[in-house]
């Protein structure tokens, strides 16, 4: 016969009071990511802000402290960052459609938000949480040039003409590389999709007549 368990009610009573007092007692982002600008120190971490963040964090503004003074807090707008305009031709941003806002903070700019992506003009088919909220780059895309991202047409990725080889014939490349010239080779080897000679009869009888050159006949 088995023995009937034990219910601990009090030490499972116990642990979910643990559990919430962790959760109550953690900082909110407005702690965590709150900024001394004059020292460009973190109060809650000490932290400094590296060197090169300091142009941006005065000059730039962080995601909430745009939304904070708009219209329904920029539900639909669009957001991109100035990382995004410097390395990217095409156009990125995020189009919000959620936000949940931080109202213990001094001037409701922090939170959480979500929307859709679209990175170098290729928009995203599912709502994500945005990351890097707190970052000093973010920047809103004004009205009149909204239709106009929404409007960019990626151009065709190129066909892939090169694949990497398999790692035994690679091995055995290098190892051949490496017999015949004393060093590595300089490029990684790679296997092209498409072949530019034509397979006929006479490719075939140029390769047999060049290795008979070579080689000699059979005796």
């Amino acid at each position: 016969m088995v023995k009937k368990r034990r219910l601990r009610l009090i030490a499972d009573m116990a642990r979910k009071v643990r559990a919430y007092r962790e959760l109550k007692s953690r900082p909110r982002d407005s702690q965590k990511y709150a900024l001394d600008y004059e020292t460009m120190k973190r109060p809650h971490t000490g932290k400094m802000l590296p060197v090169l963040a300091w142009p941006d964090v005065r000059k730039e503004s962080r995601l909430f402290s745009l939304l904070a003074g708009m219209r329904l807090f920029g539900m639909g707008r669009l957001f991109t960052r100035k990382s995004w305009l410097e390395d990217h031709t095409e156009p990125s941003y995020w189009q919000i459609t959620k936000v949940k806002v931080d109202y213990t903070a001094e001037n409701m700019d922090h939170g959480r938000a979500w929307g859709i992506l679209t990175l170098k003009g290729k928009p995203g088919s599912e709502v994500k949480e945005l990351d890097k909220v707190m970052y000093h780059d973010w920047r809103l895309v004004p009205k009149h040039m909204e239709q106009q991202l929404k409007d960019f047409e990626p151009l065709p990725e190129p066909p892939v003409r090169y694949v990497p080889y398999p790692p035994l014939i690679r091995a055995m490349l290098l190892a051949q590389h490496k017999k015949a010239f004393g060093s590595m080779v300089a490029e990684e080897p790679v296997l092209p999709l498409r072949r530019d000679v034509l397979l006929n009869k006479d490719y075939f009888r140029k390769r047999e007549q060049e290795t008979q050159r070579t080689e000699g006949t059979p005796v």
